[in-house]
């Protein structure tokens, strides 16, 4: 990303997506099993079987279950799209918005580099790259912010409840990045410091090598679910679970 004043201010008065994963587990070889988003009132909630075998501790913490190749969430049936369909679904929700910058907690470090392997596995890396305009991670920003608070975790559901004095449903992507985009707001970070935190797919952390193998995608099952939903407010509901930074 381009460093000078102008170009930094200009980068960063795109509209903002607020984005998050749900995974079979936290290794950088696991697969995605929801994608959400949210910008405003327009949100994007998507599910995907997954290809390999959900880790009993994700299991545990996101209530996501997979049984003869249906996905279950808190033992509920869940409507699910293939990876390309949430992918490509992904792209036209940023695309609709107009190149923004795409936020999220800790999302250098596991979330991006999983999404890049995604895309790249899809060919549809060229698609993404063109629909944003960077990536800000808001885990580095919260804490150059909030520095001086002495706060001992920088943990979303952490800064959610120290600062917004709530408690929210945490490891629901959806729920996630709703209290992210009120997080957000509450933390009112400058252009520069904006900036200063952004990046792009290819300065991930941890960036996992990429196969030549085409993913051949989980099975589709009947009764899908709209590929976006529009949403006129931004909600931070009740609840106990806690999100870490991964």
């Amino acid at each position: 990303m381009k460093t000078s004043d102008s170009d930094g201010d200009e980068k960063c008065q795109h509209p903002l997506v607020f984005f998050d994963l749900e995974t079979t587990g936290l290794g950088q070889s696991c697969d995605i099993v929801q994608l959400a988003a949210v910008s405003g009132g327009h949100s994007l909630n998507l599910y995907v079987v997954p290809r390999c075998r959900m880790q009993r501790g994700a299991s545990k913490v996101t209530g996501f279950r997979v049984h003869r190749r249906r996905l279950y969430l808190h033992r509920q049936l869940v409507p699910t799209n293939s990876l390309r369909e949430v992918l490509v679904s992904f792209v036209a929700f940023l695309q609709m918005l107009g190149r923004p910058l795409v936020l999220g907690h800790n999302i250098r470090r596991f979330d991006c580099p999983l999404l890049a392997r995604a895309l790249d596995e899809l060919d549809l890396r060229a698609e993404f790259e063109s629909a944003v305009s960077g990536c800000v991670d808001t885990l580095p920003l919260a804490r150059e912010l909030l520095k001086d608070r002495g706060l001992q975790s920088f943990r979303q559901t952490n800064l959610v409840r120290e600062l917004l004095g709530v408690d929210y449903k945490a490891h629901d992507a959806l729920e996630d990045v709703r209290a992210l985009q009120v997080l957000y707001s509450a933390l009112q970070p400058t252009a520069e410091v904006i900036c200063r935190h952004g990046f792009t797919l290819d300065t991930t952390e941890n960036k996992p090598a990429v196969s030549s193998v085409k993913n051949k995608g989980p099975c589709e099952l009947p009764g899908q679910r709209p590929l976006w939903e529009n949403r006129q407010t931004v909600k931070v509901s009740d609840g106990k679970e806690e999100k870490a930074t991964r």
